[in-house]
């Protein structure tokens, strides 16, 4: 099923794919949309991207403390990444019986006792436990968000309500990598956790008085997972988004590393520049579904090559301030781009199958995730804080041209 039709698929395949939901306040079968529903994805999203940034702005803080490298600290973000990928599909497929706001909820239950075992670790097993707690909660409640977000409102609306939920990605990283290290520079780097821990009991209370009782529908299994594997769109998006994330997170799980030895720059200045980063990264959510709407394929075309652009020139100018501070938050800006627009290619060439659909590209970004952390660490740990940028160059190119080639053309 590698043809063109699997990325303009018609609001009655859609309307199809979600089928009627009697129980749901609001969606695409009664016209009405659930808007603090979506709010309160939004909320979960903010509460489960904050978690997983923080340990890019605490990460040498974290390693004194606990008394290891900072590539070994690095790898609290490779936990996470790898269960994330495994939970994103299964987590669907072990609960496809019970009601979806349960499950949400039981997801969020998960973020807050991960965050209060981070506050308590005293050595990176119990650290390394906490994210993993973190990675269930991440890739299940990212594999379902897609698919939730077009039961709540109107399919004309899903786009946007797809965008709003997404703003909660921006918004953590806005917040997360900044405040994180000043909190951490100030009462050490568990407040920052202490804090993460606030906003996801706020979120898990909002979901718990905002999210209507959602009957499960698609009933994903593995036969399913395998036939989305053999689409072909399906595969480009998902080889696509390994090669891209992979590169990004590379640089971004190793950036403070890059501005303490690289840049030489204070505390202070290094919360600053990441505000930039999260800066960029909110007005490039807004930038990348601009461009999306008209085109996935250029969405993560323009992101991609920006970055490593980017990339690039941190290998040869890093050493100065001014060079870096721009280049960070034009970095932020670019990674924007990627959200909605590897979102709409996914749902676009499996609009049958959401769930099992949004559980792979989930797992495709853990993967990647896990990848980069573990191939930045390497690098970083061998030939020092430029490895980041240099792994970030080469992996994020070779995505972009991919996508470029093969990613997929609006319908003529």
């Amino acid at each position: 099923m590698t043809n063109e039709a699997s990325y303009t698929a018609t609001p009655a395949d859609l309307l199809d794919a979600t089928g009627p939901d009697s129980d749901a306040i609001g969606g695409a079968d009664t016209g009405v949309a659930n808007w603090p529903a979506i709010a309160s994805l939004t909320l979960g999203v903010f509460g489960l991207v904050t978690a997983e940034f923080l340990p890019a702005s605490l990460l040498t803080a974290m390693s004194a403390d606990l008394h290891i490298s900072d590539g070994a600290a690095g790898q609290a973000v490779t936990a996470t990444a790898i269960v994330g990928a495994i939970a994103a599909p299964t987590i669907p497929l072990l609960t496809r019986n019970l009601d979806r706001k349960r499950v949400m909820l039981a997801l969020t239950v998960l973020l807050v006792l991960s965050n209060a075992l981070a506050v308590t670790a005293d050595n990176l097993t119990v650290l390394l436990t906490s994210r993993v707690m973190l990675g269930v909660a991440l890739g299940g409640f990212w594999s379902m968000a897609a698919a939730l977000a077009m039961r709540l409102v109107p399919l004309p609306l899903f786009a946007r309500a797809m965008s709003l939920v997404l703003t909660g990605v921006s918004v953590a990283t806005v917040c997360a990598a900044p405040v994180g290290a000043y909190m951490g520079a100030l009462w050490g780097w568990r407040s920052a956790f202490v804090a993460a821990g606030g906003v996801s009991l706020i979120a898990l209370a909002v979901q718990l008085l905002a999210i209507p009782k959602l009957p499960p529908k698609d009933n994903p299994n593995l036969r399913v997972l395998l036939e989305l594997l053999g689409r072909g769109p399906v595969r480009v998006a998902l080889i696509a988004v390994v090669l891209v994330i992979s590169g990004h997170f590379a640089g971004f799980t190793y950036i403070r590393p890059l501005l303490e030895e690289i840049t030489h720059l204070p505390v202070a200045a290094i919360s600053g520049v990441l505000l930039g980063y999260g800066i960029g990264g909110f007005f490039g959510n807004f930038a990348g579904g601009f461009i999306a709407e008209r085109s996935e394929r250029l969405a993560v075309v323009f992101g991609g090559a920006l970055i490593a652009a980017i990339a690039i020139t941190l290998c040869f100018a890093a050493g100065s301030a001014i060079v870096t501070g721009i280049a960070i938050a034009l970095w932020g800006f670019a990674f924007g781009a990627f959200p909605v627009g590897f979102q709409t290619w996914i749902v676009r060439a499996a609009p049958d199958q959401a769930e099992g659909a949004g559980g792979l590209l989930v797992a495709a970004f853990q993967i990647a995730i896990a990848s980069g952390a573990i191939g930045g660490g390497l690098l970083v740990d061998h030939i020092g804080a430029l490895g980041g940028p240099l792994f970030a160059a080469v992996a994020v190119s070779l995505g972009t041209l991919l996508t470029l080639r093969y990613g997929p053309r609006a319908a003529q």
